[in-house]
């Protein structure tokens, strides 16, 4: 019985429309679970989940019609190589998502069909688990902070009163110049203190950097790119 999951149901690279039809049904379905399961703890746009449907079942349909065929196989092979290299940036879970699909629709295409379901449910049920446990989380308490300062203000010591104050560990991270040299930007990598409170973490900075822009952010944004 075990052994039939992992049997195609296609043969010769022939096929018939029933066997077409539930190729096709079964890759939407995957994609469904697949988006459903991205929706729950990610924040995504409808765009993004549309095309998570819809992705399995374009892939098994270029398969399924290449099927036999080497030649052809290779060309789809180099178009689908195009998806990581798209011109906006996408988060690593986006991009497995997105590999993901692909792999369900290739499995459907070559007649897998129990292969795409399994596969679909454990990566997907995993995902979730995943996401609920929170896992890799970065702590709270690392954030960004970017401070401006006048080119006139010597930051170095200027402000390490106020981080021992209210930082358990801070690293300059990069320090660059601004507005045609009149400012300096830096930028350091922070843990916060329990309990402390970041207005006036920002408020004492200001009082010292000529009341220019401060921002303190999470590290998040930048680290979750692939």
């Amino acid at each position: 019985m075990l052994n039939n999951i992992f049997e195609s149901i296609i043969t010769n690279g022939t096929f018939t429309g029933t066997q077409f039809a539930v190729a096709t049904v079964t890759a939407l379905v995957c994609g469904l679970i697949i988006a459903a399961s991205y929706m729950i703890k990610n924040r995504c746009s409808r765009s993004f989940l549309i095309t998570l449907v819809l992705l399995p079942a374009i892939v098994e349909l270029v398969i399924i019609l290449v099927n036999g065929n080497i030649g052809a196989g290779v060309a789809v092979a180099g178009a689908f190589s195009l998806v990581r290299f798209r011109s906006t940036p996408g988060k690593g879970q986006e991009i497995t998502s997105i590999f993901l699909a692909m792999a369900v629709g290739l499995a459907t295409g070559m007649g897998y069909i129990g292969v795409a379901i399994l596969f679909t449910i454990l990566l997907s049920i995993l995902n979730l688990i995943l996401n609920i446990a929170k896992f890799g989380n970065v702590d709270e308490r690392h954030r960004m902070l970017k401070i401006m300062v006048p080119e006139n203000i010597d930051y170095e010591g200027k402000f390490e009163d106020i981080f021992d104050k209210y930082l358990s560990d801070y690293t300059y991270e990069e320090v660059k110049t601004s507005n045609m040299g009149s400012l300096y930007k830096i930028t350091l990598s922070v843990v916060l203190k329990t309990g402390i409170s970041t207005k006036a973490l920002l408020d004492e900075i200001r009082t010292r950097n000529g009341n220019l822009d401060v921002s303190l952010s999470r590290q998040l944004d930048s680290m979750d790119s692939l």
